[in-house]
């Protein structure tokens, strides 16, 4: 059976992955799957949290209806994200963040 410490860990290494594929890499596209992996880490914290906190006898089970609204959020953020780069991309002919140095299309 899994722990807390179980789930905090692969948050944590989630949470790192993404946190160095915003630092390092420099495609805009890498990036916005980098912090969508961060937010993912998060949320597999909270998901953690609640099933080991037990009240009465039973889980606590707020914490993962907040998980379902953030996937929710998460979910429109992408649609978003995606048709802001797409326009970027056609504007700029490119996904590479040092060509991107200026906020007029």
């Amino acid at each position: 059976m899994a722990t807390l410490n179980d789930y905090l860990l692969a948050s944590g290494l989630l949470f790192t992955v993404g946190f160095a594929g915003v630092l390092l890499r420099r495609n805009i596209i890498i990036i916005f799957m980098s912090l969508e992996l961060m937010l993912n880490a998060a949320n597999l914290s909270l998901v953690g949290f609640s099933r080991f906190h037990v009240r009465a006898g039973l889980p606590d089970y707020n914490a993962q209806v907040l998980v379902f609204f953030i996937i929710t959020v998460a979910a429109a953020e992408v649609a978003v994200g995606l048709a802001v780069i797409v326009a970027l991309y056609r504007a700029k002919q490119t996904t590479h963040i040092e060509d991107l140095n200026s906020l007029k299309f």
